[in-house]
């Protein structure tokens, strides 16, 4: 099933992707699927927070992979909004006696792809292997993923951001 197409008039007139439950469903089975068909299986699965908790987790049960982790890496503030750097935000996971593992890094969107890139750099030296699975993959994105559900130039509402937080809930989703 293709993701749909909306304009969102709220902010601008700019045609979006537009994720839904359904869809995060389809897509995260789609990466499993991937990752399995390719022959290659991982020890560990790391989601990228916020965005890939959700794709991450749903990939770790999809492939069988108990050991999983998070990382939170902060860059996105709003919608086109960046910092200059992704920020890793602690704590961050101690990759300690995994010299020897095969790691699934897992997030919603490789954008710039300054983050996976991040990320990828903190694993190094930390794992034997790295690979990236991601639902969606921009053309401009500097980290060409190993596994992606969609190709897009759009910019994507996803279920989990697309409305603000509830009374009390913070700052607004990024």
């Amino acid at each position: 099933m293709e993701a749909s197409h909306a304009l969102d008039k709220t902010t601008d007139s700019r045609p979006r992707e537009v994720m839904t439950w359904t869809h995060l469903g389809e897509a995260s089975r789609h990466l499993a699927q991937a990752v399995a068909d390719s022959g290659w299986q991982p020890d560990i699965v790391l989601a990228i927070a916020r965005g890939g908790l959700l794709p991450g987790g749903a990939v770790a049960y999809a492939l069988g992979v108990k050991n999983s982790c998070a990382m939170n890496v902060e860059f996105y503030t709003d919608v086109d909004q960046r910092l200059d750097v992704p920020m890793v935000l602690p704590p961050a996971p101690e990759l300690v006696d995994l010299g020897d593992s095969k790691m699934l890094i897992v997030d919603d969107v490789a954008d710039t792809g300054r983050t996976l890139e991040v990320v990828q750099g903190f694993c190094s030296g930390k794992v034997a292997e790295v690979r990236t699975a991601v639902l969606y993959e921009k053309p401009h994105s500097i980290v060409k993923c190993d596994y992606v559900w969609r190709q897009t130039d759009r910019w994507i509402d996803f279920p989990w951001s697309a409305e603000p937080p509830v009374a009390g809930g913070g700052a607004a989703p990024a």
